[in-house]
């Protein structure tokens, strides 16, 4: 991956700082490490069908392939997605500067500087750095076309690994555990092949309404004073306009969504196939907990305690459709776009039960 001269990011950069910051490998020795990366892609094929008859949701075969990484690969994959989802507001920068709303010299520079400053190549390696040693997997849906057009799914063997040891789970289980909550996700976006491209919409409308004159001279500001002042939220939170907040509204809506129902998924199989899954959904939980202070004002600033809030919100919204109407009718989600809740719905799921069912 190489990015052109007079870019407003270095993605190089990114991934090459990203994988200096990243924690070192756990130390195990290499016979343990294929081990668990040849039972993670088993882990994951497995989890299909079991996805598939808790669900009624069928993956199409051969389609996002299953890649197990290291902290490293996880960056520079990463990397490449961020690319694809800033092209429409580097479109927009650049769209603004064409027609002189950002005129130069002052303004122009300032926007090759600041945007290359704010959304840098250093502060998005910083980033990915930090999430690399907590992340156990993750469905990319926005990977470059060129390289994985249906999406991929990403499993972190040393995160997998390293988080099994530390809550004493027994490590074939962990494996599963983590494998039918990401497959989940890979059946979702392969099920329903519109997902894909309605997300893709809303980071286009999203860009469509940035101002970055705005952004680009008052934005951080606003983000330094509401640190200073104690706000609470994500940087999302703290830079967005009423118009931006309800398109994010519909993006939580649907990530809590997504969310809610791998969790519903993986608790839902777990106890037939995981021995010790209570065991490990209790332990997971406490280890969410003991977080350091430091650990959670980063989580919160970048948006992580809000995610964590998808998975129990999305889930109380799943389980409440699924015991009213069944999980048949509960797919009527998967739809159409129209279908999928909003935020305010995720909150109330017997108002989308009344919209969609009647």
């Amino acid at each position: 991956m190489t990015s052109s001269p007079g870019a407003a990011i270095d993605w190089d950069l990114a991934a090459r700082l990203g994988s200096r910051l990243a924690p070192p490998a756990p130390d195990v020795p290499a016979a343990q490490v294929a081990e668990t990366v040849t039972a993670l892609r088993s882990d994951a094929a497995r989890s299909t069908g079991l996805v598939a008859d808790f669900t009624g949701l069928v993956a199409p075969p051969h389609v996002a392939p299953v890649l197990v990484v290291d902290r490293p690969r996880w960056i520079e994959a990463n990397t490449q997605s961020f690319a694809v989802m800033m092209e429409p507001f580097l479109a927009r920068l650049a769209e603004r500067s064409a027609e002189g709303a950002l005129q130069p010299p002052a303004v122009v520079r300032r926007a090759t500087t600041a945007v290359g400053s704010r959304v840098t190549g250093a502060e998005l390696g910083v980033l990915l750095g930090f999430l690399s040693g907590k992340v156990l997997g993750q469905f990319d849906p926005f990977a470059p076309a060129d390289v994985a057009p249906d999406g991929r799914l990403l499993l972190v063997a040393p995160n997998v690994w390293q988080v099994a040891e530390d809550i004493g789970a027994r490590h074939a289980d962990f494996r599963l555990w983590v494998c039918l909550h990401e497959e989940t996700h890979r059946v979702q976006f392969t099920a329903v092949p519109w997902l894909r491209e309605h997300l893709r919409a809303q980071v286009d409308a999203l860009a469509g309404t940035l101002d970055p004159t705005s952004v680009l001279e008052d934005g951080l500001s606003r983000v330094v004073d509401a640190v200073r002042n104690g706000a609470r939220g994500s940087l999302v939170d703290m830079l967005g306009s009423p118009e931006q907040r309800e398109i994010i509204d519909r993006v939580t809506g649907v990530m809590s969504l997504l969310e809610g129902h791998a969790d519903v998924v993986m608790d839902g199989v777990g106890p037939s196939v995981i021995p010790s899954v209570r065991r490990i959904r209790k332990a997971f939980e406490q280890r969410r907990d003991g977080l350091g202070f430091l650990d959670r004002l980063v989580r919160r600033m970048i948006g992580l305690d809000a995610k964590m809030a998808q998975y129990r919100d999305g889930a109380a919204f799943v389980r409440h459709v699924v015991d009213r109407v069944g999980m048949e009718d509960f797919n009527a989600v998967w739809a159409t776009p129209d279908h999928l809740p909003s935020k305010a719905e995720i909150a109330d799921p017997a108002a989308w039960v009344a919209r969609v069912h009647g």
